[in-house]
């Protein structure tokens, strides 16, 4: 049985850009609330934080692992349900409660070797504008902050928590490459078998 195209598409200048420099991609920094949430914090009357995350993102971004693009969570809050929803997910590398994403990214880069034309990133607001800046291609959810919408190459069509994380995943999988290996593999197989 002959394997069916794909049916998702990106516009080609998109595509070239979501490439990086050329050698492709290597990680993807991505903030949590307003891109993997809708950016809403329930708190409930003894305190404690309820977020909601799309499963759509978190097949997106286990695809981006298969992919052989790392992701990274850089937040600037710290709550039990992130690093449950980071755990499941089987993400390394995530770092909670930062003020200064920018101070907590060199490190967290240099420990992988990465530099920032290595990387893409997925920010909404203010605090991730030094990410976005620096990043060889920048992405922000339908729901982001002006200044993050003008500092992105490419503004998804989903809003934060919506599905906005699984359109950047598949964008950059399907620039460097990647996804059409990954979607004919599920398409075979989900167990390797």
């Amino acid at each position: 049985m002959a394997m069916p195209a794909a049916a998702l598409s990106f516009p080609p200048e998109l595509l070239l850009r979501a490439q990086g420099s050329g050698l492709g991609l290597k990680a993807a920094i991505f903030d949590v609330d307003g891109c993997l949430t809708d950016g809403r914090i329930y708190i409930g009357e003894s305190g404690e934080q309820f977020k909601a995350f799309s499963t759509l993102d978190g097949q997106g971004l286990k695809l981006l692992m298969q992919g052989g693009i790392t992701p990274l969570v850089i937040t600037g809050r710290d709550s039990p349900a992130v690093r449950r929803r980071v755990a499941d997910l089987g993400l390394q590398h995530a770092i909670y409660g930062v003020h200064d994403k920018l101070a907590a990214a060199g490190p967290l880069l240099a420990s992988l070797g990465l530099d920032w034309a290595d990387l893409a990133v997925m920010g909404d607001d203010w605090p991730d504008l030094p990410l976005m800046q620096r990043a060889a291609f920048a992405c922000a959810p339908a729901n982001a902050h002006a200044e993050a919408k003008a500092l992105a190459q490419h503004v998804t069509a989903a809003a934060g928590g919506h599905g906005a994380a699984r359109e950047f995943c598949d964008l950059m999988l399907m620039a460097n490459g990647r996804y059409a290996s990954l979607l004919h593999g599920h398409l075979t197989t989900l167990d390797g078998a």
